[in-house]
């Protein structure tokens, strides 16, 4: 089988850390979250440091609780990610809090799966009902017969019980619907991958080409504060997308792409940027290999070629490539994050990876910078069980550079073929599948096919509607977690630590796991007292001070050179050592060694491709129901083109519903008649629509984009669902 290289971040040493400089003490009015607790009405204004779950970038607040009641939330000023400052999530996380339609207690199942129907059972019944299922399914199929589905730092427990039982079956959406294809082209190139958060130097890029990354919309705080300090600065930004985003809003340079048609225009850049010399010569012969097969493949693609595919005119395209090449090094065509679009994901973002290898930007200042991330070594667990079969997401290497991380359709595939080997039990922790896989019915049927389904989560999401068990977790605000040590600019440890008690009945997800696995007889993979006992060795052992991290909230170590100009040295973990424009281990599997360019189907006539993206105020559909962030937004439209509007009678505010190729239907969803889409695609506002009866604030309200997600094209490379590939027409709501 083909592999590439794994990720490999530069690494402080624990004597590095042990001998790190005692920090400002920014935190001195800053208070112990334990010591907080229990303390409801005690009067005046505490400030206890955690940090945030709204989204993968994990911000450092900073929680202010007034007569023992939570109040407002701020960014930590220590913290190198939010920089004191949160987004209208993160303010909003209070809202997580005091959702009155969050789950209070744990649930098993009354009737079918789907009905929503429900006993209230104590924390020992339900965990009782859950052991004697894993352990039933252990003896008849093996311990491998139950998957996890996980999405973020939360479901560190969750993973490391499962691994314990004994099942190699771990996955997230955030790989095949979201980055994996991104990863894997930037990793067959620079044997590395982009990361999270990104590796991206967006405050000292001179020129910023955003291909269908909605920054400001896409609200990646760390990114956002960049992107305006790059535009202050006088950056100059290149925007390409079929819709006229905020970010173009900013744009020197607005090209309004024909959907599915961004890898004509990256090659036709890079033949402009070889044939006229445009790029980083010292470079390029410095650092590639097999650029001369390379310079032969791009060369042949013209700006009036590009022109008929993308419907980007010759001059704007030789222009732009122009004015990338101007800028480098410090030129970032940014590598986006939500890559699954149309099925060659994989070699876009490869041609993404290669274009910014010809300006030079990888390892350099304005383009992509080396992270490190502060080492704190790992609990000192026993050693897992050893596995008796292999994962089952990817059987024969179907998709031989699925590296790295499991493809979660390839574990629904298993539940729903039984090959390579059944799988009978899913844990599912934070996150809505049927609002994050493609194909709705292909989940459903899965799950049908369980014996015992369990869901953790904080409020009643669609999913758990078809679960066996459900299990109220405790929000972010109300409970200790892993350490953060994300890699970035700078290394540093986070904490995230309660700040309030639970309203009811909720639990969080390490007690969960170290309860579940007491009645699973795997006590000796839990061997600390409880979380604080922990975290506190892993933090000494680093060390560190515990009590200072949970004082001031982070802790940072020395600064690090991050630019090969600084000091770095150079290291690209590919077959080659070097950075391969053309890519032997590509051409051996059988697939494109420099990407080219294919044709993706065109709507049917009456009908539009439909695109979706984010809302700065939510994450996917777990914050809908957040009380706070609903008034900001309740529901979401639909972006239609102002003359295909009037050619259809629509009017703006309208309410219609849209139907796609194989006849879905979705719920009522408001029109917004602009200029600012093409007349090819229609946009909508990812996560609303949900099903859930028990969110009642939120039953139905706006269209669910998966719902109407029938159709998914998969990457052969590495197992990708591509998304953007449905077509919709206008249903007139009577």
């Amino acid at each position: 089988m083909n592999q590439i290289s794994r990720r490999k971040f530069l690494k402080i040493t624990s004597a590095t850390i042990a001998t790190t400089a005692i920090l400002a003490s920014a935190g001195k009015h800053v208070i112990k979250a334990s010591d907080n607790l229990n303390k409801k009405f005690e009067k005046g204004i505490k400030k206890i440091p955690t940090y945030c779950d709204l989204c993968f970038w994990k911000c450092g607040v900073i929680a202010y609780v007034k007569d023992g009641k939570l109040w407002k939330l701020e960014g930590n000023p220590l913290d190198p990610l939010s920089k004191g400052r949160l987004c209208p999530r993160g303010t909003g996380g209070v809202g997580t809090h005091c959702d009155p339609e969050r789950l209070k207690s744990p649930l098993i199942r009354k009737n079918l799966r789907g009905e929503e129907k429900w006993v209230e059972v104590t924390w020992d019944e339900a965990l009782n009902y859950i052991a004697e299922k894993m352990s039933k399914i252990k003896n008849n199929y093996g311990p491998e017969s139950i998957a996890l589905f996980s999405h973020g730092i939360g479901g560190t427990f969750i993973k490391h019980l499962l691994r314990a039982f004994g099942s190699p079956n771990e996955t997230a959406p955030s790989f095949a619907q979201c980055r994996g294809p991104r990863e894997v082209g930037f990793e067959l190139t620079f044997g590395d991958v982009v990361g999270s958060p990104e590796r991206t130097d967006i405050e000292n890029a001179r020129c910023l080409v955003l291909i269908g990354s909605h920054i400001g919309e896409n609200m990646h705080n760390t990114q956002v504060q960049e992107f305006a300090r790059a535009i202050e600065k006088g950056a100059s930004i290149i925007v390409v997308d079929p819709r006229f985003s905020v970010a173009a809003s900013k744009a020197k340079y607005y090209l309004p792409i024909k959907p599915g048609t961004d890898l004509a225009l990256l090659l036709a850049w890079m033949g402009i940027i070889v044939r006229e010399n445009l790029y980083d010569e010292e470079y390029v012969k410095k650092f590639g290999y097999g650029f001369e097969k390379f310079a032969n493949e791009v060369s042949k693609y013209t700006p009036e070629w590009a022109y008929i595919e993308t419907g980007i005119s010759p001059e704007l395209i030789i222009e732009t490539a122009y004015e990338m090449a101007r800028y480098k090094p410090a030129t970032l065509i940014h590598p986006g994050r939500h890559a699954t679009w149309y099925g060659d994901d994989t070699q876009r973002s490869r041609a993404i990876a290669l274009l910014n290898a010809l300006l030079g930007s990888w390892g350099r200042k304005g383009g992509f910078y080396i992270p490190y991330s502060l080492s704190i070594p790992k609990y000192p667990y026993p050693p897992y069980p050893e596995l008796k079969k292999d994962p089952v997401d990817n059987p024969d290497g179907k998709y031989p550079f699925a590296t790295g991380e499991q493809i979660s359709t390839g574990i629904r595939e298993a539940t729903i073929t039984g090959n390579p080997y059944p799988i009978k039990g899913w844990f599912i922790y934070g996150t809505n599948l049927l609002q994050a896989l493609p194909n709705k019915e292909e989940t459903i049927k899965a799950i049908q096919n369980l014996d015992l389904m369990v869901v953790i989560d904080v409020i009643p999401s669609e999913v758990a509607g078809w679960a066996d068990v459900v299990l109220p977790e405790s929000v972010y605000l109300e409970r200790y977690d892993e350490l953060n040590t994300s890699p970035f600019k700078e290394g540093f440890v986070g904490i995230r630590q309660p700040v309030v008690e639970e309203p009811a009945n909720q639990k969080p997800n390490w007690w969960i796991a170290k309860k579940l696995a007491e009645k699973l007889n795997l006590e000796k993979y839990f061997p600390w007292k409880d979380i604080e006992d922990y975290l506190k060795t892993r933090i000494e052992l680093a060390g560190l001070s515990f009590d200072e991290l949970r004082e001031k909230g982070i802790i940072k170590s020395n600064p690090q050179p991050i630019y090969f100009e600084d000091g770095i040295e150079p290291e690209f973990l590919t077959p080659s050592g070097k950075i391969e424009f053309y890519s032997d281990q590509l051409e051996a599997a059988g697939f494109d060694p420099v990407p080219r360019y294919t044709r993706h189907p065109e709507p049917p006539s009456g009908y539009f491709r439909l695109i979706y993206g984010r809302a700065p105020v939510h994450t996917f559909s777990k914050t809908q129901s957040n009380p706070v962030l609903r008034d900001m937004m309740s529901e979401n439209e639909v972006w239609i083109n102002a003359d295909i509007a009037e050619k259809w009678g629509i009017k703006n505010g309208q309410k219609i519903r849209l139907k796609n190729q194989d006849g879905v239907m979705s719920d009522p969803v408001r029109v917004k008649v602009t200029e600012r889409i093409r007349k090819d695609c229609v946009y909508i506002v990812h996560g609303f629509g949900q099903k859930s009866r028990h969110l009642k604030s939120t039953y139905r309200k706006g269209a669910s984009d998966a719902e109407l997600i029938t159709k998914y094209q998969i990457d052969k490379l590495m197992g990708g669902t591509a998304m953007n590939v449905n077509f919709v027409t206008f249903e007139m709501e009577v």
